[in-house]
């Protein structure tokens, strides 16, 4: 279901000088800046993430490490990723109970933040971005459970891409230098279950328990471009759909959709974008429009099977890059993949023949980078599975958009809603199971411009809810897999002219918040993440001439690693405090 409301007061055409266009930049770069002599060390900048699962107590015993690349990010705009050969270690065999991807960075000079990602045999591992240099210089690590891809890390003689498009010149020196090194673990308990959870109707099979999404999948199938370029496929609009041809094996049990997006340039910012006819109407300069609604779609052979309103990562240079420093936004350095179940429609895909997967963008107006990995499950067993799809329909879509403006104040608010469902069976050699996914999600955007545009509010909530269920033909519940995900962003911003000429200052205040419950059997993992940030710049052009940030952040986390709690502190570019803790907390809430 659709439906559109537009109510708009008298428009009148005007002309806006800098200070009243500048509330629509909002990509800015730290100015050109001597060292600090009596502090001449590089600042370490950070992200709060949750603990990985071998940071829980005891640690299994790390078996490799091994650097997988070194290099050093220069001019590289318009240039093919970084590649070299990668091969697993001989002298830590497989199998592993985890692996851990670290990358190392570090910058110093003048730099815009850039987008970075690592690929292995076409596959995507890691979507991060760079810090914006601090005055002395600026390092980061970035830690991320890799395990999934275990099929790949096995391999050898198979090529690993990074690519870091980095623009150098007279004005921006900075080059960004990088490790990536791989942490192997070995846990024999987790390498070799003994017991398989029978109250849940999971078998055991070998040295693994069937249905059991913790073990990684058999194989990893990219959808990706052709690489020259990065293998990320690239979108600029909404009418743009890319793709790729892939044949399923006829023995598929299961298959899982991983999808990884960025959003760049006009659309860098797409959850503050105001309507295309407020723009054109007064007579902007900017092409930051379409609207604050963007959702990625993905489909089969043209059928929609899956979509995703994007996490709002805001980068280094976002709004106001000096409330980054050194403590980042929520994502920046390891933006989030999205999981599609898809093993409903193996009645489609393991029928020998090749179908073509598909990545769109509603409402896109700018570049957005995505690509995917499909993880594929074998049946051993078997050397053709029976597969069908059982329920399934379009799904439901409401939209309202209620616009009121009068000049440059103006209000723009969206609600939408989307509840899709569907169920298949898969009968292999360990029997006949039924997959059902639903899926619901809320999404409300309100953006308010006042003072003559110059006082601007957003405001940027969803709702998702997961559910996932495998059950078999006599009814017993294989698996059940339910996700609750809420996040919340606001964004203020204020502008007024500036003491010098063809400046402006802008004083900003971003409040934004994750919480996530899943529940996968009998584990339940929760997280709450919350991030306020303000502070204020003189800013001419994109270049920030002076200001001053701050940024309180707390991440408490509760699952199978156990419990973590850390809370941190900075203002002025220097962290105040940090504090971390492995006390279980009384109460989480709900997401």
């Amino acid at each position: 279901m659709y439906l559109q409301v537009h109510y708009i007061t008298t428009i009148i055409l005007t002309s806006l000088s800098l200070s009243t266009s500048q509330p629509h930049r909002l990509h800015h770069h730290k100015p050109p800046q001597q060292p600090l002599l009596t502090n001449p060390q590089p600042i370490q900048s950070i992200e709060l993430t949750p603990p990985l699962p071998t940071t829980h107590l005891p640690e299994p015993p790390r078996e490799c490490t091994l650097t997988i690349l070194r290099h050093s990010f220069a001019d590289t705009v318009n240039k093919p990723p970084y590649s070299v050969v990668y091969s697993a270690p001989r002298r830590c065999p497989p199998p592993w109970s985890s692996a851990v991807l670290r990358l190392s960075g570090s910058i110093s000079g003048e730099q815009y933040d850039r987008i970075a990602a690592v690929w292995l045999a076409g596959a995507e591992l890691l979507r991060t971005s760079t810090p914006e240099p601090s005055v002395n210089g600026t390092f980061w690590n970035v830690y991320k459970d890799v395990t999934r891809y275990t099929s790949l890390l096995q391999q050898s003689n198979i090529e690993l891409s990074m690519m870091l498009e980095n623009l150098v010149n007279d004005e921006f020196t900075g080059v960004y230098h990088i490790n990536l090194t791989l942490f192997l673990y070995k846990d024999q308990k987790a390498v070799k279950p003994n017991i398989c959870p029978r109250k849940l109707g999971l078998q055991k099979t070998g040295n693994s328990c069937e249905n059991n999404d913790e073990q990684p999948a058999d194989l990893i199938i990219p959808v990706v471009d052709e690489g020259n370029n990065g293998y990320w496929f690239r979108i600029e609009h909404e009418l743009d759909v890319v793709s790729r041809r892939i044949q399923i094996p006829k023995n598929a049990k299961r298959i899982m959709l991983e999808l990884y997006v960025s959003y760049h340039g006009d659309d860098e910012f797409w959850y503050s974008n105001p309507p295309n006819e407020y723009i054109l109407l007064n007579n902007l300069g900017t092409r930051r429009g379409n609207g604050a609604y963007r959702e990625v779609l993905v489909r089969i052979d043209g059928k929609f099977v899956g979509s995703e309103v994007p996490f709002p990562v805001i980068f280094t240079g976002g709004v106001n890059p000096l409330v980054w420093e050194p403590v980042v936004a929520i994502g920046a350095f390891d933006l989030p993949s999205y999981d599609f179940d898809l093993t409903p429609f193996l009645g489609l895909l393991v029928d020998g023949k090749s179908h073509s997967f598909e990545i769109a963008v509603a409402n896109a107006n700018g570049l957005w980078l995505v690509d995917a990995n499909l993880h594929v499950w074998i049946d051993k067993g078997f050397s053709k599975v029976k597969a069908n799809l059982g329920f399934y329909k379009p799904p439901d879509f409401y939209e309202l958009r209620e616009y009121q403006y009068n000049q440059l104040d103006g209000s723009f608010e969206i609600e939408a809603l989307r509840a899709s469902s569907y169920s298949g069976w898969v009968s292999s050699s360990s029997g006949n199971f039924t997959t059902s996914v639903t899926k619901k999600m809320h999404i409300t955007s309100l953006i308010t411009f006042l003072n003559n545009g110059t006082y601007k509010t957003v405001e940027h909530k969803t709702k998702v809810k997961t559910s996932i269920s495998v059950i078999s033909d006599t009814g017993l519940v294989v698996s059940s897999k339910r996700s609750k995900r809420k996040t919340s962003l606001t964004v203020i911003t204020s502008t007024v002219p500036g003491t010098e000429k063809d400046t402006s200052m802008m004083i900003t205040n971003i409040t934004h918040t994750l919480k996530e419950n899943i529940t996968n059997g009998l584990l339940r993992t929760s997280v709450v993440n919350n991030q306020v940030s303000g502070g204020w710049m003189l800013v001419k052009d994109h270049s920030v001439l002076s200001g001053t940030g701050s940024t309180q952040q707390s991440l408490t986390y509760f699952g199978q690693s156990g419990c973590f709690t850390r809370s941190v502190e900075a203002t002025g570019g220097k962290l105040l405090t940090d504090i971390s803790t492995s006390v279980c907390p009384s109460l989480f809430q709900e997401a």
